[in-house]
């Protein structure tokens, strides 16, 4: 079953996670010293907040998968989406080890479809291609980890 992903910049992390946990009436599952995540049953999304220099709202939306076949049915509807498609592949990002592909909405809001694959101690370092020439430096897991990469 598919989980929404919602991530969100924030300016104050310790005030943020009182006011999730407060709002949602639980702790976070994953917690460090610049990121929570709370996963959800009702309803069903995977919140995320972090504290790396981002301007504070909503960073990226995503859907996560819980196997291999969901990820290649998300996939498939990327592909007749009107929008390149960013195949990131294997990384770390968020703490997590994940397999991951990116496309952005008609407003250029970043979307992401992945699969988590593992834990990981770091944050991550996300390498972002350039979509049309241009780097797609909102579409990593947070704004300050994407370094330009040569087409």
């Amino acid at each position: 079953m598919k989980r929404l992903h919602v991530h969100l910049s924030v300016k104050d992390l310790g005030a943020s996670i009182r006011f999730y946990s407060q709002l949602f009436a639980t702790e976070p599952v994953v917690q460090k010293a610049d990121y929570a995540k709370w996963m959800l049953e009702d309803p069903r999304v995977n919140f995320a907040i972090s504290q790396r220099d981002g301007k504070p709202g909503v960073q990226h939306l995503g859907i996560q998968v819980e196997d291999r076949a969901e990820l290649a049915e998300v996939y498939e509807r990327l592909q007749r989406a009107d929008a390149p498609v960013l195949e990131e592949g294997e990384t770390t990002c968020c703490y997590a080890q994940s397999e991951k592909s990116w496309i952005e909405d008609p407003q250029g809001v970043p979307w992401e479809t992945f699969l988590t694959t593992g834990e990981s101690v770091d944050y991550g370092t996300d390498v972002i291609r350039p979509k049309a020439e241009k780097v797609a430096e909102t579409s990593c897991c947070a704004p300050n980890c994407c370094k330009p990469v040569a087409a």
